[in-house]
C-alpha cells in the first residue's frame, strides 16, 4: 500500500509535527485550494494515454448561488473524481453555467424597473447587451463558492451555454433536427405565463393545491339543457361545444343538436366523445379548445372552432361587458351575471384543486393556444428508452428505472420556443411570401426586403441537453470529444431526471451516432432539514451552506452531506450533525498530530508480518479490509455507507484503539516500538488517503506533513494487499471485549475514568498475556501489591479481572442502589410478561403497542442480567 512517489527525508522518527495544536479550517482551506489550481492538478489532458473518467457539472444558473443542494451534489461528484484521479485516470470534471433564459431575463428586467424602464424602452439588441453586462459584473458568483467547497473542476475548460462554441452546437443540432423533420412549427395548447409572457414546458410547471370555486352552470333551456361544472368560468366565453360520453343515455337525445351558450347569444353543438367520464360530475363538459389541452384535442376530433378569449396578459378579449377585465376579475363578474340569469345550479367554495404555477415567478399559468416550435420526441425518446433497456446505460439505484420509463415511454412533443429576448434565437428566417428557411452555423441567412428572423428563443433545456458533448467542442471532431465522450457517469438529483437527463439522452444518442452521453446515471435525493421537511425560505428552514462552512469548515459540511447520501433517497441534515463532523475533523487532526509526535513514520518498507505484534497485524488486516470495502461501496455509489465505514474505522479502531494500544509499545521502546511506529505511519497514510476525496482540506494538510510529499491529490489510491490475519483480529476483539466490560463495570460502580484501582489479571488460557501492560494502561489498573484483597471478580472471554474496590466506593450504598434497580427491572419484566400472556390484550392491541411491550420485556431481562452481575461482583460485606 506504500506510495512510491519520491519524497524528501522526513527526519527523525520522534519529532514534533509542523502543525498547529488546533485545526483552523479558515486558515487552511483558501490557500490550499488556490495551490491545487495553480499546480494544475484538476486540468484534464486530452492527449493523455490514461483511461478517461468524465463527469459534467449540472450547470448551475448564472443567476444562482450555492445552496445546500449544490453543496451536496458537488461533494458527491468531487469525491468520485478525486478518487479516480488518485487511481490513475485522466479525470475531467467539466464546469460551467447555464444562461437560464427566463430567470436571467427577469433579474435584468427588475434592475431596469428600478431605473423606471422596461426592456422595450431599450429594444432587443440593447437589452441583450445589458444582460451580458450584468453577467460580467454580477453573474456567476457560484464559481467562487464552488472553490470554497473544494470542487476539483477543470477551470481552464469552464463553459457557458451562450458562449460562441455552445451557440454553434445549438444551431447545428437545430438545423439537423429541422432537416430530419424532427422540429416543426404548429399551433397547440401550451402553458403560458402571463407574468413572464412566454410559453414554458410541462416539466417547468409547479402544481399546488389552491382554493378556488366549482360552479355548475346550466346551458340551454328545458329538456334541451345540460349542466356543466367548471373552476374557470371566465373561459366559457370561448366555449365552442359541450361533450358527453357516446354511451351516456341521459344525453343521447342531445348529441348532434345545438344549445345556447349563456351570456353570448351563440349556439354550440353537443358532441359525443369517449374522453368524457360519465361518472364524473354531471357527465358533461364544456369544450374550450383555445384554453384547455383536453378540449383542444376534442375540438380537433370534432372540427370545433377555437376562440381565444384571454390575451397574453390574462385579460379578457371577448367583446361584451367583460372586455378588458383581468381573468380573476372576469371570473367573479361572469359568475355574478350567470347567477342573475338563474344559470348557476350549484356553487362550492372553497374548492381545493391542483393548479399549475410558473416555476420561475409562481404566477398561475394559463393553457393557451399558440403558434410554437416543437421537437417530435417519439423517435428520440424511443432511443433513450432502448439505451437503458438494452443495458447501454445503467440507472442507479435500479428502482429509479421505472420513473424513467414512465416518463420516456409517454413523452409528449416538446415545446422548445420561448417568447424571450435572452437566449439562443431560433435560426429560422421568414420571407415576404411565406417562405421559411432554417440556417446552419456556417450558412448565410437570406436577406432582402421582407425577410426577418424568428423572434422566439429556445428553451434553456435545449442547450443544456447538449452539455456532455457541446462543452468538448462538438460539432468539431476535437481531441476532447474523442477522449472524454461519453461521460463515465452522470450524478444528479432524481428531480431533474425529466428536465435534463432525458434531454441529454435524446440529444446525445441522436447527435453522437447512437452513443449515449454517459454509461451510468447515478441519482441522489434532495437535501431536507433534520425533520425531513423540504428546505424553503418560506418555511424558515433554508440554510446557506457558506454560513456552516464559515463556522465549521468545508470538510465538516462535506462529510455531513456524504454521510447522509443513500442512493435515490432524500437527505435530512441539521446543524448538530455538522458540529459532529467538525469534531471528527478535529479528531483526525489531534490523533494524527499525537501519533506523529510519538514517532509515526512512512519511511522504509513495512516489516514482514512475522516481525509484527498481534496489535500491528490486527490493524493492518482491518486496514486492508476497509480499503476493499470502501472500493466496493464507491463503485456502487453508496456514499453514506462508505463514509460511515471510514468514520468508524478511523475514530473507533485507529484512534481509540490502535493509537492507545501503541502507547505502551512506544514507552517500552526497542525493535517492536520501531515496527509499530512504521505501522502507525502506514495506517495514517492510507486512512488519510481514503478520507481525502470527502474531506480534502484537513487530509491534505496532515498527509503532506506526515509524508513530506507534494500533495495527496496526486497520490496513489490505496490498494488492498490481500493481507488478512483472522487470528490477530480475534485476539484484539477478545482484548476489546475484556476492556469494554471492565470499563462498563467501573462506570457502573461510579469510578472516575482516571481513578486507579489495584487489580490482578488472570489471562491463563487466552492470547492476552502479551497485552497485560496495555490493558492495565487502558483500564487504569495498578498492580496487585501486598495486602491486595479482591472485592470484585469479573470473568470475561476466558480471562478474569479481580479488583480491589475497598476504599473506592461505598459498598453498602451501592448494594442498596443496585437492589432497588433490580427490583424495578423485575417488576417491569413481570408486568410485560403478564400482558404478553393475556390473550384478550393481544387480540385488541395494535401491533405497534404489542411490539413496544416486547421491547420493554427484552430491556427488563437485559437489565436484570446486568444488575445481577454487578451485585455479584460487589465486595462481600
Amino acid at each position: 500500500m506504500t506510495d512510491n512517489t519520491q519524497r524528501p527525508d522526513s527526519g527523525h522518527a520522534d519529532r514534533t509535527p509542523d502543525l498547529p495544536t488546533q485545526y483552523a479550517p479558515a486558515d487552511v482551506e483558501g490557500p490550499l485550494y488556490e495551490r491545487w489550481v495553480e499546480r494544475g492538478y484538476f486540468e484534464a489532458d486530452a492527449k493523455s494515454e490514461k483511461e478517461p473518467y468524465t463527469i459534467v457539472i449540472p450547470p448551475p444558473n448564472v443567476t444562482g448561488s450555492l445552496h445546500l443542494g449544490h453543496a451536496f451534489e458537488h461533494t458527491l461528484i468531487d469525491s468520485l473524481t478525486r478518487r479516480k484521479r488518485m487511481q490513475g485516470y485522466e479525470v475531467l470534471w467539466q464546469p460551467g453555467m447555464d444562461h437560464a433564459g427566463i430567470a436571467t431575463q427577469n433579474v435584468v428586467e427588475r434592475e431596469l424597473a428600478k431605473e423606471g424602464k422596461s426592456r422595450h424602452d431599450l429594444g432587443r439588441e440593447a437589452f441583450v447587451e445589458r444582460v451580458w453586462q450584468w453577467k460580467a459584473e454580477s453573474g456567476g458568483q457560484i464559481s467562487g463558492q464552488m472553490r470554497r467547497l473544494g470542487d476539483g473542476v477543470d477551470w481552464s475548460r469552464e463553459r457557458f451555454t451562450m458562449d460562441e462554441g455552445l451557440s454553434k452546437a445549438v444551431q447545428t443540432i437545430f438545423k439537423k433536427l429541422y432537416d430530419d423533420e424532427l422540429i416543426y412549427r404548429a399551433e397547440r395548447i401550451i402553458n403560458w405565463c402571463p407574468r413572464c409572457l412566454t410559453a414554458i414546458s410541462d416539466i417547468e410547471v409547479e402544481y399546488q393545491d389552491d382554493d378556488g370555486e366549482l360552479v355548475s352552470i346550466r346551458y340551454g333551456e328545458g329538456d334541451a339543457s345540460i349542466v356543466v361544472a367548471t373552476t374557470r368560468a371566465e373561459t366559457m366565453l370561448g366555449d365552442t361545444g359541450v361533450a358527453v360520453h357516446p354511451e351516456d343515455e341521459r344525453y343521447k337525445h342531445l348529441v348532434g343538436t345545438e344549445i345556447e351558450l349563456p351570456l353570448t347569444g351563440r349556439r354550440i353543438p353537443v358532441v359525443a366523445d369517449e374522453h368524457v367520464d360519465p361518472e364524473f360530475g354531471t357527465g358533461a363538459v364544456k369544450v374550450t379548445p383555445a384554453h384547455d389541452p383536453n378540449d383542444f384535442e376534442i375540438g380537433r376530433r370534432h372540427d370545433l372552432p377555437s376562440i381565444t378569449v384571454l390575451d397574453e396578459h390574462g385579460v379578457i378579449t371577448a367583446h361584451g361587458p367583460f372586455l378588458g377585465l383581468d381573468r380573476f376579475e372576469a371570473r367573479s363578474a361572469i359568475v355574478g351575471a350567470l347567477r342573475a340569469e338563474g344559470r348557476i345550479v350549484a356553487e362550492k367554495r372553497p374548492y381545493t384543486h391542483s393548479v399549475g404555477h410558473c416555476s420561475r415567478c409562481k404566477t398561475t399559468l394559463e393553457p393557451r393556444q399558440s403558434m410554437q416550435w416543437w421537437v417530435k420526441t417519439a423517435p428520440l425518446a424511443k432511443a433513450a428508452a432502448d439505451a437503458v433497456r438494452d443495458g447501454k446505460v445503467k440507472i442507479h439505484p435500479q428502482e429509479m428505472e421505472k420513473r424513467y420509463f414512465d416518463w420516456v415511454d409517454n413523452l409528449h412533443d416538446w415545446c422548445i420556443s420561448r417568447q424571450l429576448w435572452w437566449g439562443h434565437r431560433i435560426p429560422v428566417w421568414y420571407g415576404p411570401d411565406g417562405e421559411m428557411v432554417c440556417v446552419g452555423p456556417d450558412e448565410q441567412p437570406p436577406s432582402g426586403e421582407g425577410w426577418h428572423q424568428e423572434t422566439d428563443v429556445l428553451d434553456t433545456w435545449f442547450s443544456s441537453g447538449l452539455w456532455p458533448f457541446s462543452t468538448l467542442g462538438w460539432p468539431e471532431k476535437t481531441e476532447s470529444v474523442e477522449k472524454f465522450y461519453p461521460n463515465s457517469v452522470l450524478v444528479t438529483g432524481y428531480d431533474i431526471l425529466f428536465f435534463w437527463v432525458v434531454r441529454m439522452m435524446m440529444f446525445g444518442l441522436y447527435a453522437m451516432d447512437g452513443t449515449p452521453p454517459f454509461h451510468t446515471i447515478a441519482l441522489h435525493g434532495m437535501v431536507r432539514d433534520q425533520f425531513g421537511k423540504k428546505m424553503s425560505k418560506s418555511f424558515g428552514n433554508a440554510v446557506n451552506p457558506l454560513d456552516w462552512m464559515d463556522k465549521y469548515g468545508s470538510d465538516a459540511v462535506r462529510f455531513t452531506l456524504a454521510r447522509g447520501a443513500n442512493p435515490g433517497v432524500d437527505v435530512p441534515i441539521g446543524e448538530d450533525w455538522v458540529q459532529g463532523s467538525r469534531n471528527f475533523a478535529n479528531k483526525i487532526w489531534n490523533a494524527t498530530r499525537f501519533a506523529m509526535m510519538n514517532g509515526a513514520t512512512v519511511e522504509g518498507d513495512l516489516p514482514p508480518a512475522e516481525q509484527l505484534s498481534a496489535t500491528d497485524r490486527w490493524i493492518l488486516s482491518r486496514l486492508n479490509a476497509v480499503v476493499a470495502e470502501v472500493d466496493a461501496l464507491y463503485d456502487d455509489y453508496q456514499f453514506a455507507k462508505l463514509s460511515d465505514a471510514l468514520f468508524h474505522f478511523a475514530w473507533d479502531e485507529v484512534f481509540d484503539w490502535y493509537v492507545e494500544l501503541s502507547k505502551t509499545t512506544f514507552q517500552k521502546g526497542g525493535p517492536e516500538a520501531e515496527a509499530s511506529r512504521r505501522v502507525l505511519g502506514e495506517v495514517l497514510d492510507v486512512t488519510l488517503k481514503l478520507l481525502h476525496p470527502i474531506v480534502p482540506f484537513v487530509t491534505e494538510t496532515l498527509w503532506t506533513t506526515l509524508t513530506g510529499r507534494e500533495s495527496v491529490v496526486i497520490a496513489d489510491w490505496p490498494k488492498d494487499s490481500s493481507f488478512r490475519d483472522a487470528a490477530a483480529e480475534q485476539e484484539i476483539a477478545t482484548l476489546q471485549q475484556v476492556v469494554t466490560e471492565v470499563r462498563r463495570f467501573r462506570s457502573d460502580q461510579g469510578l472516575q475514568p482516571g481513578q486507579k484501582v489495584p487489580a490482578r489479571l488472570d489471562l491463563t488460557g487466552t492470547a492476552l498475556a502479551a497485552h497485560e501492560d496495555a490493558m492495565r494502561s487502558l483500564l487504569r489498573l495498578q498492580p496487585a501489591g501486598e495486602g491486595f484483597a479482591a472485592t470484585a471478580s469479573l470473568p470475561v472471554a476466558g480471562a478474569t479481572v479481580a479488583l480491589d474496590l475497598s476504599g473506592t466506593i461505598d459498598v453498602e450504598a451501592e448494594r442498596k442502589r443496585l437492589t432497588k434497580a433490580l427490583a424495578a427491572a423485575e417488576k417491569d419484566k413481570a408486568q410485560s410478561t403478564a400482558k404478553l400472556g393475556n390473550e384478550a390484550f393481544l387480540a385488541k392491541a395494535a401491533e405497534v403497542a404489542v411490539e413496544k411491550i416486547r421491547k420493554r420485556l427484552e430491556t427488563a431481562e437485559a437489565d436484570i442480567e446486568r444488575i445481577s452481575s454487578q451485585l455479584a461482583a460487589l465486595p462481600k460485606g
